[in-house]
């Protein structure tokens, strides 16, 4: 019988699995994606693997989305300095870039996934998945395997991930797991996503990628998130950092009316913009209106911003009256997308909903339905922005879970 069994061998079951065997305790991990454990770890932050935020706990809590008081106790336990210190000390240099993400020096995700495997060297890797808890008396003793071998262990920890991308190994396995051992599951919900638009002007200007924009999601006119940065228009609606952010901040989109409000111009107020305007149309007085937006806007935004302005494209720019510069200004500081989706859960970056937190101890991640039963990671009902999050949450709670024992 081993100490511990860690279902799951991405990013919080392999820091589960380091941390343990750092304590001299029996591990086995139980992995069932061919390719071998930490596969999601390798396309985190575009391949470059955001591995934490260099923040201090009090600025980290804002940023997590749901849940956020139950991370407190492990994330003052593990904090992101701590993480950054372990990955140091694992071979892994690392520096800070804006807004605090954390990389390694390397660029390379794959260099974070051997560290991890480095780190937990001394567990005993099982190819599998598991079919069914092994319950008696209340309490957890392993599991079953999908081959029906039968894992026993002291402790078990559930650290499957959600249900994004699940070519990687995140089916959503841990919360029938979870279920067998009474716990409740909050409904599974994409996160950190893209969001679907029924305007087609996104189509029309498919694969353009807007910087230094600020946007602002509205939901029935009350603004629920606002932030600068880049938003990608698609074939489907919005991608891009900033729309993944905002996505966390929608609760119900078919009660409410979701949109996304762009203003394309965030460094100028509408006095600024209105004055640049007359000078460029002054300037350009025998171009048409369409072209006389060559400075202010994107060429495949140009013939969708005339149609939104409402201006005959083939009105001279000396003939553009006050009131039309000023509905352009309007246009370009709340160019407003509405939004009806979210994208899809399969290629969400996280995944919201997962086990009930108030069925788990926050200080040591056990079961309160169910002895020598542990959770770590996405499998919570935990989540939070992009920018390192919520792979410091998984560091935290697989921390948390391996000092309980």
């Amino acid at each position: 019988m081993t100490d511990l069994l860690v279902i799951g061998g991405g990013a919080a079951g392999l820091m589960a699995a380091g941390a343990a065997c750092a304590k001299g305790l029996t591990v086995t991990v139980l992995e069932h994606n061919p390719k071998g454990p930490g596969q999601k770890l390798l396309i985190t932050g575009k391949g470059r693997c955001n591995v934490t935020s260099d923040s201090d706990v009090r600025e980290f809590l804002p940023y997590v989305r749901h849940n956020g008081r139950f991370l407190y106790s492990s994330l003052y336990a593990f904090p992101p300095a701590a993480a950054m210190q372990l990955f140091e000390e694992l071979g892994v240099p690392l520096k800070t870039e804006r807004g605090r993400r954390v990389f390694p020096q390397s660029d390379r995700a794959a260099d974070v996934l051997a560290a991890l495997r480095d780190y937990a060297r001394d567990a005993d890797f099982v190819r599998g998945s598991a079919k069914k808890l092994l319950l008696e008396d209340g309490v957890c003793k392993g599991a079953v395997t999908d081959r029906g071998e039968t894992l026993r262990a002291e402790n078990t920890l559930i650290a499957t991930g959600g249900i994004s991308y699940p070519a990687t190994g995140s089916d959503g396995s841990g919360y029938k797991l979870a279920r067998q051992a009474g716990h409740t599951i909050v409904p599974p919900q994409p996160s950190l996503c893209s969001l679907i638009s029924p305007d087609p002007a996104c189509r029309r200007m498919m694969g353009l990628a807007l910087r230094n924009v600020r946007l602002t999601l509205l939901c029935d006119g009350k603004e629920l998130f606002t932030e600068q940065g880049e938003a990608l228009f698609t074939h489907f609606g919005l991608s891009g950092p900033l729309v993944l952010s905002a996505s966390t901040y929608i609760e119900d989109i078919a009660k409410h009316r979701y949109i996304c409000e762009l203003d394309l111009k965030p460094a100028l107020d509408e006095k600024t913009l209105y004055d640049r305007l007359t000078r460029d149309f002054a300037e350009q007085g025998a171009h048409s209106a369409q072209s006389a937006l060559a400075k202010l806007l994107p060429n495949s935004m140009r013939p969708v911003a005339v149609e939104k302005w409402g201006v005959d494209p083939a009105t001279r720019a000396a003939q553009i009256t006050k009131e039309q510069k000023l509905a352009l200004v309007q246009l370009c500081k709340h160019w407003q997308v509405p939004v009806t989706a979210l994208g899809d859960k399969e290629h969400a970056v996280v995944t919201a909903g997962g086990v009930d937190v108030k069925e788990v101890d926050p200080k040591t991640m056990a079961s309160k339905l169910c002895g020598g039963l542990y959770f770590a990671g996405e499998v919570l009902d935990v989540d939070a922005r992009t920018g390192g999050y919520n792979l410091q949450i998984a560091w935290s709670t697989a921390q948390a879970a391996v000092r309980a024992l």
